[in-house]
């Protein structure tokens, strides 16, 4: 049993730059998660990634009001 919560635990770990990039919702999420997938293994590219994820580069989302029906 620990060992399953260990191997989620480095799962989440691992692929931690792309769930951030998704939360914030970065325009290059989809290459971010790629880019850790394959480069991630080695602390470089998951400093990279890491730090491209946190970097400001976000879509903005804007929430209208609803419409009045009448």
């Amino acid at each position: 049993m620990f060992s399953m919560v260990a191997f989620l635990c480095r799962i989440v770990l691992y692929f931690a730059p792309a769930i951030i990039a998704h939360h914030r919702r970065h325009q290059n999420s989809g290459a971010i998660f790629l880019v850790n997938l394959l480069l991630g293994w080695s602390i470089i590219g998951w400093i990279a990634c890491f730090a491209w994820a946190c970097s400001g580069n976000t879509r903005r989302v804007v929430i209208l009001p609803p419409e009045r029906y009448r």
